[in-house]
């Protein structure tokens, strides 16, 4: 149980970090630059915090569930 809290800390901490810079880089390119490849970047960083958050949570849910399958067959 303690992994997987581990685990789910770590991707809440490198998903929020990504999604600020992600955030940061899109409203740069929105409102201060004139080059729209920023503004693009920006809206893929953001894309990929939520991919990395999603990523996580989906390993962890399978690695309960593989425990759990583990388990009932052990009974």
């Amino acid at each position: 149980m303690e992994s997987k809290l581990k685990i789910l800390n770590a991707v809440k901490v490198v998903g929020f970090t990504v999604l600020t810079i992600g955030i940061s880089i899109f409203l740069y390119g929105f409102f201060v630059s004139d080059y729209s490849a920023i503004t693009g970047i920006g809206i893929g960083t953001v894309m990929g915090a939520i991919f990395i958050f999603l990523m996580g949570v989906f390993f962890v849910a399978t690695e309960e569930m593989q425990e759990k399958v583990k388990r009932q067959l052990v009974r």
